[in-house]
């Protein structure tokens, strides 16, 4: 993979970055600017170099339509405060308004592109539709630089296309996330422990399947586990399950017994009437896994597993790990993810490597108040973080080959 180094000398250059700058936001207010700050290495480094850098990324799902309320111009304004400069937005991706900010630039300076995916060439699955489109956003530039690690498993034009047609390169986030993820698949020092939670067993059966034969220790919480807590033969009562997955569930408790992989699953839970939404009361009740009453709803792992969870992870010497344990929005249903974070903190001051995997696990450390540093890697990139350890190929990366 090639890194800023490759490009040689960029003073004065035009470099066209793909920044993955898709934060949450509450009207214009932004509620998360980890992505944004996660950008400002690559970025620093450039402006240094004496380049005009030239920022795109897209913002929410506008399915190529011009959305207002996904315009890129939060971001603008908050890098802006964060580089201490002025970022102009231009009005568009390619178009006049974009050339002419690009053409205005001095050395040093920084520009945002207007959200890529206002344009329905982005995101189209036809190479055929996407290669003009990104013809004109590489106009724009004379090199490119891949720094939005939570889009590389796509082959977006922005991402894909732009590479194909410039010089091409990773940023220091793509690199450094590159860096930990292979740390911790291709050679990891063992104890080597993986923890999956998120809703949906059916979006982690790729990393399940793939780490069966490389890590010690799998510990599952999160809506996912009740799926292996009724392939136990467990009742879950109105619990998250996906009854088309109870098979392939039991496969992987028979392979992890043959391969010496210990499973661990949570002993007690904490239930529910229903989901903490609209009328359905808040009212905790910790009940054994193997007892959810018939009209409760598992919502987060209790107390014992906090703790058997937790002295599992500090156990460790490489630890990743992947989606809440619970509803960790509702302050009741939250401590089972707060005890795997502080494991994993604990884990890291006792010198093993960690890695929180991005989306949702990345956002409830940051939300529980958890210090950044207090992990050695958190990513950047659910989907592309899930899909690296799965070992599948991931196009933003073979194109800098």
């Amino acid at each position: 993979m090639k890194t800023l180094k490759d490009l040689g000398d960029l003073k004065g250059k035009r470099v066209l970055v793909r920044a993955d700058f898709n934060v949450p936001l509450k009207g214009e207010t932004i509620t998360d600017d980890g992505r944004i700050k996660a950008a400002l290495p690559t970025i620093k480094a450039l402006r240094e170099e004496g380049a005009k850098v030239i920022l795109m990324a897209h913002l929410g799902r506008p399915k190529g339509k011009v959305v207002p309320e996904l315009s890129l111009a939060p971001v603008a304004k908050r890098l802006g405060e964060l580089l201490g400069v002025e970022v102009p937005l231009a009005a568009d991706t390619y178009g006049e308004d974009a050339q002419a900010k690009v053409a205005a630039m001095n050395d040093g300076d920084v520009v945002l592109l207007q959200n890529v995916r206002f344009n329905p060439e982005e995101t189209s699955k036809d190479p055929a539709v996407r290669a003009p489109y990104a013809k004109k956003i590489a106009a724009l530039g004379d090199v490119f630089v891949s720094d939005g690690f939570g889009v590389v498993h796509r082959a977006q034009g922005s991402n894909y296309d732009v590479a194909a047609d410039l010089p091409a390169a990773a940023g220091l986030l793509v690199e450094k996330e590159v860096k930990a993820l292979s740390k911790a698949t291709e050679n990891p020092e063992r104890p080597f422990t993986v923890v999956l939670g998120g809703s949906k067993v059916s979006d982690k059966l790729g990393v399940i399947e793939n780490l069966l034969d490389k890590a010690n220790r799998l510990v599952i919480g999160g809506g996912m586990v009740f799926t292996f807590l009724k392939a136990k033969g467990y009742e879950v009562g109105t619990s998250l399950l996906e009854e088309d997955q109870l098979d392939k569930v039991k496969g992987y408790i028979e392979t992890a017994e043959k391969n010496g992989v210990e499973l661990v699953l949570p002993t007690d839970v904490v239930v529910n009437a229903g989901f903490p939404a609209g009328d359905t009361p808040v009212a905790p009740e910790v009940v054994p896994a193997d007892a959810i009453p018939a009209d409760k709803m598992g919502l987060d792992i209790g107390p014992e597993s906090q703790k058997l969870f937790h002295d599992k992870i500090v156990d460790s010497k490489t630890v990743v790990w992947n989606g809440p344990m619970g509803v960790f929005e509702v302050p009741e249903f939250a401590a089972g993810t707060k005890a795997v974070a502080q494991g994993l903190v604990d884990a890291t001051k006792a010198g093993a490597f960690t890695i929180v995997g991005g989306g949702d696990s990345a956002s409830a450390v940051r939300n529980l108040g958890f210090p950044e540093d207090g992990f050695s890697h958190i990513s950047t990139g659910g989907g592309a973080s899930l899909e690296f350890l799965e070992g599948k190929e991931l196009p933003g990366l073979k194109v800098l080959e």
